[in-house]
């Protein structure tokens, strides 16, 4: 069993009764709430956490993750190491989320960890149970300002407005996976928020074998989106903006729906009569990973995101990128140019623009690709965010010394 690093400084390393100790930290318990489950097929929460706890216990923790019935069966007790609780919930678009975070923070506080992370804000309205009910230490990761989603009623929007007013005030650390997120909560609450952005994996290149028999797509001659379709993602924005750009080149977009169906018809309906717009339904996987490896460009029109890892896989794959103008893609992309096309959030001209400049001269747009390829591979990697994220744990767990009063000196008579 890999051994937990030591934060250096005048740290006090803690015992198994978090007392003060030489021999070094002790493996911590951590419940990980929020995701829907692992492995992670679907869902850039899933694949964070995933990627997290499984190098946690790397280092040497225990790491339990909470799943959903509705994720999919969970077809066994441990993977990668961490171990997998499935629990009850209630299978709708508003209750599932905060009914599974319940019952998975009673279950969690059941087993008593040292450490309660959420996911989201949804799941940290309960985060006030582990927080002044249990001696855990609540840690909650903020992905997006979800209250802003498009997908949800005006009373979900006031709930998850509750939600993003507890994250600024309950738990006893935040992390933030964008440095925007990370200013917005030290600007609105006067709490700052761990930055820790996502991580990539290195890109597997798989042969094209199924996408032509599939999905009629060629290989080096589609653009690619990948993500839920959900308002707030602008696959509607992409699919008006693309029917003004003349080429032979086909557009991919990878997704479904995410209870936003109404919203999955009209995107469908606006493409249905351009036969070079094709779309394939979520991919995981082989599949996506064939997808990746043969397209001739990515396009993230999102007008909400918290850090996308799609960005970050693109980037990874040397794909060519098209992206709004929001925050946690200009952090990623940094400046318009080949091969890292920026354009005004919801301006579909702009929009055209961009996707008019990545089919014009595909040899210069792979060329800028690679150098943001490089980059993002050496910037964003999950060791690093593993590394970080145990900082913050031992960090809360280190016991804290009272300062020393000395007694005043009696002045003299």
């Amino acid at each position: 069993m890999a051994i937990p690093h030591q934060v250096t400084g005048n740290s006090h390393p803690v015992d198994q009764e978090g007392a003060e100790s030489g021999a070094g930290y002790r493996p911590l318990r951590i419940a990980m709430i929020g995701q829907k489950g692992m492995p992670a097929t679907y869902g850039g929460i899933e694949r964070h956490v995933e990627e997290l706890a499984s190098r946690l216990v790397g280092r040497g923790h225990e790491v339990t993750v909470y799943c959903r019935p509705s994720y999919g069966s969970v077809p066994m007790d441990r993977y990668r190491g961490v171990h997998l609780r499935q629990v009850r919930t209630v299978a709708s678009k508003h209750l599932d989320a905060i009914v599974h975070s319940t019952t998975s923070t009673v279950a969690a506080m059941r087993e008593r960890p040292d450490i309660v992370h959420y996911h989201g804000l949804g799941p940290g309205l309960v985060a006030p149970l582990p927080r002044y009910l249990a001696r855990s230490k609540v840690v909650l990761t903020v992905h997006g300002l979800d209250q802003q989603r498009a997908k949800w009623s005006r009373l979900a929007q006031t709930v998850l407005g509750t939600a993003h007013w507890l994250s600024g005030h309950v738990p006893d650390a935040r992390v933030a996976v964008s440095r925007g997120l990370a200013n917005h909560y030290q600007t609105r609450f006067g709490n700052p928020a761990s930055y820790i952005p996502n991580g990539v994996a290195a890109p597997r290149q798989v042969p094209a074998l199924h996408i032509g028999p599939r999905f009629g797509l060629t290989p080096g001659r589609y653009l690619l989106m990948v993500g839920r379709l959900v308002p707030e993602k602008s696959a509607d924005l992409l699919v008006r903006a693309f029917r003004q750009v003349d080429t032979d080149i086909r557009l991919a977009i990878v997704g479904g729906s995410s209870f936003s169906d109404d919203f999955v018809a009209r995107v469908r309906a606006e493409a249905v009569d351009d036969p070079r717009i094709v779309f394939t339904g979520f991919a995981y996987g082989d599949l996506l990973a064939e997808l990746y490896s043969h397209a001739a460009g990515f396009v993230q029109p999102s007008r909400l995101e918290g850090l996308p890892l799609t960005l970050l896989e693109a980037a990874s794959y040397g794909l060519p990128v098209v992206a709004s103008d929001i925050t946690p893609h200009v952090e990623v992309l940094t400046v318009d140019g080949p091969g890292h096309r920026i354009f005004r959030d919801g301006d579909p001209d702009d929009l055209v623009r961009a996707l008019r400049q990545v089919v014009a001269d595909p040899a210069g747009e792979r060329a800028g690709a690679q150098v943001l390829r490089e980059r993002v591979s050496a910037e964003y990697t999950w060791d690093a965010a593993a590394a970080d994220l145990e900082a913050l744990y031992l960090d809360l767990l280190r016991p804290r010394r009272a300062p020393i009063v000395r007694p005043r000196r009696r002045a003299r008579s």
